[in-house]
This record gives structure tokens, sequence and C-alpha cells, in this order.
């Protein structure tokens, strides 16, 4: 809608603030008068969860418009990974020697927001999922180059929250995992997967099914950690099974250092521009 037209109306806000100052009384203290836009009650109702599926998605694609945020390289990783510094206090000496991949998401970070910078800043935009672990380093790999980074945060019971390292303006919170998910992917131009529990294989092989199924465009796709990865999943099980096929397990590539990423990710760029 057009400037002028919407000048004619009264906005929202507007009327948000005049039914604020209403006279109190038993009509204006019942639920029903309040403004149904402005009722968290009623906004938090069963019936109105598809509504609250369109804002969830509606509100950061309309901010990261704003924003002018163009493409993203997506960081997915484990919320437990230790900064080196703390590599005392990890849980088991897997996760103390996991730690190295607080430093190479850092870095990789550093570097490709340097890359961004390089270009408009619109580009290649870190996105994490704004919390502790490989997520806190994506998004302090940024901060360090200067750049801004996307932190895509939920509501959880226990851990949770963004780090401090995010871009404030562009750290959103969700109730929906599968709309976060959808805007992790959405401005995609790189996957990185760093070592991680359940949420990082939830979100890897959805992105895999997607690229596989032809749902989203391949795209670079790389795992950090060959040995962390093949113990974890035996990934030529699954084409001699044949519930893959061998052209799947092209589908990704095992990485050990954030210079091996950038490299990959340029020559992808490289050759789809020749393309």
């Amino acid at each position: 809608m057009s400037k002028d037209r919407r000048s004619q109306f009264r906005d929202a806000g507007s009327d948000r603030s005049t039914a604020e100052a209403v006279p109190d009384t038993p009509q204006t203290r019942a639920p029903a008068y309040r403004l149904a836009f402005n009722d968290t009650d009623f906004m938090c109702r069963e019936e109105l969860r598809p509504v609250r599926l369109q804002l969830e998605l509606l509100k950061p694609e309309m901010i990261l418009n704003e924003h002018g945020i163009k493409s993203t390289v997506v960081l997915f990783g484990g919320a437990r990974i230790p900064e080196p510094s703390q590599r005392a206090d990890a849980r088991t000496q897997t996760l103390a020697d996991l730690s190295k991949y607080y430093d190479e998401a850092r870095e990789f970070a550093r570097l490709m927001t340097q890359k961004s910078l390089t270009a408009n800043g619109q580009d290649y935009v870190i996105t994490t999922g704004g919390g502790p672990g490989v997520m806190e380093a994506g998004s302090r790999g940024a901060a360090d180059a200067g750049g801004a980074s996307i932190g895509l945060n939920i509501v959880l019971p226990h851990e949770q929250a963004p780090n401090e390292y995010v871009t404030p303006g562009l750290c959103f919170n969700f109730h929906y995992f599968a709309i976060r998910k959808m805007h992790f992917l959405m401005r995609a131009r790189a996957i990185c997967v760093f070592p991680g529990g359940f949420g990082t294989l939830d979100e890897t092989f959805e992105a895999l099914t997607l690229i596989q199924t032809e749902r989203m465009k391949r795209m670079p796709f790389l795992l950090f950690g060959e040995e962390f990865w093949r113990r974890i999943i035996n990934w030529e099980a699954l084409a001699d099974a044949g519930t893959i096929s061998d052209e799947d397990l092209k589908l990704f590539q095992f990485v050990e250092t954030a210079a091996d990423a950038v490299r990959i990710i340029d020559e992808w760029d490289a050759a789809q521009t020749e393309a």
C-alpha cells in the first residue's frame, strides 16, 4: 500500500495509545474490549496459531529487507563447544578437544565478514542461532571484522539466550523451530556445520534433504571436523544400503580449517560466475 493511501486512515499505533487511556470501567476492563492485535492472551490462543506462524515468518523477513540483507553464510554448531580458554571446564575430554572448532568458527566468520565488507556488506552476512558455543564464535568473528551478524534465537527451557556479539538490530527470537529453520536457509549462500548435538543434526539433515530433493539450490555445504562427522554418521553405509545414492555423498565436503572453507566458497562462486 502506498504512503498516500496509508495516510488516509488512522494508524494502529495511535488507536493502541488511545485505547490504553480510556476510562476504567467494568466494560473496558473486560478482555473482550481489548484491541485484538494488542491482546496478548487472545494472540496466544490455539486458534491463532496460523497467525503466529505468519508473524514469525514476516517479522524477520521485513527487518532483514529493511537492512538490505541479500545473502547469508549459515553456521550451525553446538552450543556446548567451549572457547579454548575454557576447555578445562568441559564436561568431557571429547568436548574439550572440540574447542578448537570455536576458534575455527570465529576465524571463518571473520574472514567471511571481511569478504562481505569488501563488497557491499549485504552479502555473505554471518548467520547463527545466536546462542553460546559455535554460535557465539560465529557472531564474535563477524564483530572482530567490524561487521554485522544475524542471530536466530529460540525460546528454550534452559540454555538459549543471545550471545553478546550478535548485532542487536538483527537478533530475533522464535517460538517455532520450523519457521526459524526457514529463515536460516532463505538467504543462504553457503552452509557450514561444526560439531554439535541433536539441534545441529536436525538442521544439517533438513538442509541436506532440501538440497537433495531440489527444493533448495545446491551450494557449498561444509562439515568441519571429518573425524567427528565420520564417527557420528556412517555416510557410506547409507549409500551402500541404497537409501541414498552415491551422488548424494557429493552434496557436502569435509573441511578442517577456516581458510579451507573460505577457499572452497571462493572457488564455488568463481565457477558460478563463469557458468
